[in-house]
């Protein structure tokens, strides 16, 4: 897809380059393009995250009154392909893209007013309290509790994949505050310090080695009433509009076509046989197309409209796409793919057992390093944020009205 930017679209091009090219060091580029997971090493990214936000752009699609900037759809793509193109690191989303975005829609003007801010500068680092034992792609089934005790809920329970928790100082949380009949009533979205006496984490390690997720467990933790987001027992309804920002309220083509780019030099140089260049470039057809819709939702967006259910189409094809892209690399790579080295490459979480430095050498070409490690993170993508047969229903019923 060709795209036809305005002389002013050209200019504000430009002016992105010229503020990567100054504020993104060769060292980030280059643990960028080593990363093996869809986040980057936590040290990366807040650095990243300091620089943004100096400039005032690390909340692109928040309102200028909240640190936003008041971009056009067609800015905020543009910003998007050149972060991409330019192997910025990506900023962690449980803040900016998850819990900001909530906060800006259903938070109260106090909660805006602290929150925000610190979600920008970086002071508070957020993690997601979703899933449980059992209740993962059944949420509605959680069961941690919080109980009223004065000002304070007393929350005691389980979260379990929870991103970052060994690295958060918050956690945006649903928990249960009354049984009801419709288990999607009686919960509430809480924000939850994570320095509370009684939140205890341990580590689950991913396929690819790295500590990323985690169990967290809660006995007896006090978080203030004042600390709710939305109506007390009307959780479900915040956390359905969240899910639509995690799910589809951003932009990951360019991210994409810059890894079909990164994948195509690397068969050139490995030349994989059979119908390897065939398989590429249906899949280039299917990014070009999701490119396509993302514009559609992002010009939705600009008029104050969320993504809706398209989150979930977007959500389901880009991860689908993704997953298939780690496979191609894989076989790119061929028996360069094999070795396990992350002490040479940007993981997402430390690695236990492969400690730095990433100086000490490693085997094979630059290309080969995180082949193997992003095709096993990415085992998850079609899971995460709710599964795709998840996503599929919710297509059937709110889109075909089955």
């Amino acid at each position: 897809m060709q795209m036809r930017w305005s002389k002013e679209e050209l200019a504000f091009r430009d002016e992105v380059r010229a503020f990567l090219e100054a504020e993104l060091s060769h060292e980030m580029r280059r643990d960028a393009r080593r990363m093996t997971s869809v986040y980057a090493p936590h040290e990366l990214s807040m650095a990243w995250q300091a620089i943004l936000n100096a400039r005032g752009w690390a909340a692109p699609a928040w309102p200028v009154e909240h640190g936003g900037c008041g971009w056009s759809a067609a800015q905020r793509y543009i910003f998007a392909s050149e972060l991409a193109a330019a192997d910025a690191p990506p900023l962690s989303p449980m803040g900016i893209g998850m819990c900001g975005p909530v906060l800006i829609g259903h938070g109260t003007a106090g909660q805006k007013a602290h929150y925000l801010p610190r979600i920008l500068s970086g002071e508070h680092f957020w993690c997601q309290g979703y899933s449980e034992p059992g209740s993962g792609s059944d949420l509605a089934s959680l069961q941690m509790s919080a109980v009223e005790d004065g000002e304070d809920f007393v929350c005691n329970g389980h979260k379990l994949w929870t991103t970052h928790a060994n690295l958060a100082n918050w956690m945006f949380c649903l928990v249960r505050t009354s049984q009801e009949a419709i288990r999607q009533q009686g919960i509430t979205f809480l924000l939850i310090d994570m320095t509370s006496p009684g939140v205890e984490v341990r580590p689950i390690l991913m396929l690819s080695g790295e500590h990323i997720q985690n169990d967290v467990f809660f006995t007896d933790v006090r978080a203030p009433k004042a600390n709710a987001v939305g109506r007390v027992g009307d959780g479900w309804t915040v956390a359905k509009y969240l899910m639509e920002f995690e799910r589809g309220g951003g932009v990951v083509a360019p991210g994409l076509k810059s890894r079909l780019a990164r994948i195509r030099a690397m068969a050139a140089a490995e030349q994989p046989g059979g119908d390897f260049t065939a398989r590429l470039n249906a899949l280039a057809i299917e990014i070009e197309a999701l490119e396509a819709v993302e514009l559609q939702i992002l010009a939705k967006l600009s008029q104050g409209d969320t993504p809706g259910a398209r989150s979930s189409m977007m959500k389901t094809v880009g991860t689908e796409i993704s997953q298939r892209l780690t496979e191609l690399g894989l076989e790119a790579a061929g028996d360069y793919g094999h070795a396990y080295q992350p002490h040479a490459t940007a993981p997402g979480g430390p690695t236990p057992g492969y400690p730095p430095p990433a100086d000490q050498g490693h085997a094979g070409p630059d290309h080969s390093l995180t082949v193997a490690a992003k095709y096993l993170n990415d085992r998850a993508a079609s899971i995460y944020a709710g599964t795709n047969e998840i996503q599929r229903n919710i297509m059937a019923k709110a889109v075909l009205g089955l």
